[in-house]
């Protein structure tokens, strides 16, 4: 079975370095040293530093929320990879739906992400979804296949198993709908059988796949038992240092039972 990932998406949460320390603090001291079940924050980029400071010697990684594909230069705003791992990181979050459709980044954008991350050893975790009105006309599944071909283009076979995915349905996303068991699973199965046509059935195996979209400590068990679930990507649930841990127990609980 593929290791389990729990990953916490900040957003822009909270409001203070001080809350971030307290929140990581929290969230170190549960986890403990146990890694059974890869885990990793991704909070707002001026809190990396401190949080970095907070989480050493723990085995939770950090991520960033997004990055530039410029390793340097005149770009207002923007933060390259190599500052990303300067400042402690080992993830980055790219693609995000947040990004993608409030802010229009492109499946090329976030490809040229992709690859600059490789480029810092930076661990990606690439975001895909389709919307409610995508779903309701019956596009799912052509809404990720071009989103992976989009996203992933370029990649090698290993490149490829050092990739994380996140599934994302966006109507999922803040706001308190959840995908059932059943389509989370359908919808990973595409894109597990996707992956194994591209890029070969023994890569396929080795990537995660995270689940996103309101995942709490009461509906985590459910999807994380799914054979083709290997995670979630946590964003309101990850600003509770209890329902974080609530949803590493789940995990914990699916790893140490196995899956079907």
């Amino acid at each position: 079975m593929r290791s389990l990932f729990i990953a916490g998406n900040w957003k822009m949460n909270p409001g203070t370095a001080e809350a971030a320390v307290a929140l990581a603090e929290a969230v170190k001291s549960g986890v403990g040293a146990a890694a059974d079940v890869r885990v990793a924050v991704c909070p707002p980029s001026v809190y990396l530093h401190r949080v970095d400071q907070v989480l050493e010697g723990s085995p939770i990684g950090l991520g960033g929320q997004n990055m530039y594909w410029k390793t340097e230069g005149a770009y207002t705003g923007e933060l390259s990879g190599a500052m990303l791992v300067d400042a402690g990181c080992t993830h980055v979050i790219l693609g995000h739906s947040e990004r993608r459709h409030g802010m229009g980044e492109t499946d090329a954008q976030v490809n040229a992400k992709l690859h600059s991350a490789f480029g810092v050893q930076l661990i990606p975790i690439v975001c895909i979804g389709e919307t409610q009105d995508e779903r309701a006309a019956g596009q799912t599944e052509d809404v990720l296949q071009g989103q992976l071909v989009g996203s992933l283009a370029g990649l090698s076979p290993e490149q490829m198993a050092g990739v994380v995915l996140a599934y994302e349905p966006v109507w999922a996303i803040g706001t308190g709908l959840t995908a059932t068991p059943e389509q989370a699973q359908d919808a990973h199965a595409f894109i597990r059988a996707w992956l194994s046509n591209e890029f070969g059935a023994a890569t396929a195996a080795r990537v995660v796949v995270q689940y996103g979209g309101s995942v709490k400590p009461d509906n985590a068990g459910d999807l994380l038992a799914r054979p083709d679930i290997d995670g979630a990507l946590v964003g309101g649930a990850s600003l509770k240092a209890a329902d974080f841990l609530g949803i590493i127990t789940a995990a914990r609980s699916v790893a140490a039972k196995g899956k079907d």
